[in-house]
């Protein structure tokens, strides 16, 4: 039995979600701190492979 990838899209979204709050929670005064960035950039990487798994075409 094959697995679709968009069910593989859905833990990348939630661990997106999870990096972005936990990103805005990690920006006290400031976003140019070097957790924010790496905690934003994480969340974008999941995000990005999130929607390229969830609008792969059909074989």
């Amino acid at each position: 039995m094959t697995r679709h990838p968009r069910l593989f899209s859905l833990p990348y979204f939630l661990l997106g979600l999870l990096f972005t709050y936990l990103a805005i929670q990690s920006a006290h005064e400031t976003i140019w701190n070097v957790s924010t960035i790496a905690l934003a950039a994480l969340a974008a990487f999941d995000f990005g492979t999130a929607f390229r798994l969830l609008f792969t075409p059909k074989r």
